[in-house]
């Protein structure tokens, strides 16, 4: 599998207020991200380089002022497009991968070999992320990332190894 040279970070929901500045999701672990490569951010399908400045963080959202953009007219322009950051930009720490590296990964059961889909989503609200695996047959099913059922990340041959039978009833209907 092959990585992805740009990482999807954010992207623009609506603009906020009239002098120019932009609402955008985060899809990083924290504002600090974005703020740290707020000079080295690419937007768009073209991942053309473009320079923010982190104006405000609320739950759920952070508030974004494009340089050169000063009113709500051209601000509007933005919605939808979504802000990248270069892999090469970022080094990980150890035993961590992008949740975009992660998704379409395929989800094995370590003891039976059991193939039970691929990863679709990385849920980022409870304490620890909660991984969901789209079957084959359209079901979801969600699994915990704890080390007692999340045994091995291999990215490169495109599967995470799970143990869910630690968890009783994990995957029952």
């Amino acid at each position: 599998m092959e990585a992805k040279k740009y990482i999807e970070v954010a992207k623009f929901t609506k603009p906020q207020g009239l002098k120019g500045e932009l609402r955008a999701s985060l899809y990083c672990d924290s504002p600090e991200v974005l703020e740290k490569f707020q000079d080295r951010l690419f937007i768009g399908k073209e991942k053309k380089p473009i320079e923010i400045t982190l104006r405000n963080v609320r739950k759920g959202f952070v508030v974004v002022k494009i340089f050169g953009i000063d009113d709500i007219n051209n601000a509007e322009v933005f919605v939808g497009e979504s802000l990248y950051i270069d892999r090469n930009d970022y080094i990980l720490p150890e035993n961590t991968w992008f949740i975009a590296d992660l998704i379409g990964l395929k989800v094995v059961d370590v003891d039976s070999g059991v193939e039970y889909g691929v990863i679709q989503e990385i849920l980022q609200n409870a304490p620890k992320d909660v991984y969901v695996i789209k079957t084959k047959s359209g079901r979801t099913l969600m699994f915990p990332s704890i080390p007692e059922v999340l045994i091995d990340t291999d990215i490169n041959a495109g599967v995470i190894k799970i143990r869910p039978s630690v968890i009783e009833g994990l995957f029952d209907v």
